[in-house]
């Protein structure tokens, strides 16, 4: 089996969460309604995405990820329209944490410094004879000799009539 890339999930749960839990900011500020104030954060989330950039190689370990998801989800707690994108985000903390339990760290995707290879150059010989080809042990050989090159036929061609 293969091996699982935490981080990847834990970022398409972060991804989601924090859109939830954006709407849900959204809707408890037009509301008004009692606490409205969390909803705000949770609006204003997005915002510490470019926390997250701008500390640069610390975010790039997933313990301080998965503390960092975790700290963010705490505000959505206290208001019912952002309950749903807390509780996303905390699974989102958890992946984070397995991911970093299980030895992953964020690399950046950087371009490639060798060219990539020809496809002419895999490609040796190809075929001589159009398919269908005979299996290889009945395949004629090149022969100067023209009787020691035909091969017998496992068939018999006799006319019947």
């Amino acid at each position: 089996m293969g091996k699982i890339e935490w981080a990847m999930w834990a970022n398409e749960q972060a991804l989601a969460a924090g859109l939830i839990y954006a709407t849900g900011g959204i809707v408890g500020v037009a509301g008004q309604f009692r606490g409205w104030q969390f909803a705000a954060f949770g609006i204003g989330q997005y915002c510490f995405t470019v926390c997250v950039k701008a500390f640069g190689p610390l975010t790039r370990n997933y313990y301080v990820r998965a503390f960092l998801h975790a700290a963010l989800c705490v505000p959505g707690g206290f208001m019912l329209a952002t309950v749903l994108g807390c509780v996303c985000l905390a699974i989102a903390s958890l992946i984070y944490l397995s991911a970093a339990i299980h030895g992953e760290h964020w690399e950046p995707i950087l371009p490639r410094t060798e060219p990539p290879k020809r496809i002419g150059e895999s490609i040796k010989e190809p075929p001589q004879n159009p398919p269908p080809r005979p299996p290889p042990e009945l395949r004629r050989k090149k022969v100067d000799n023209l009787e020691t090159a035909a091969y017998d036929n496992p068939m018999s061609v006799t006319i019947n009539e």
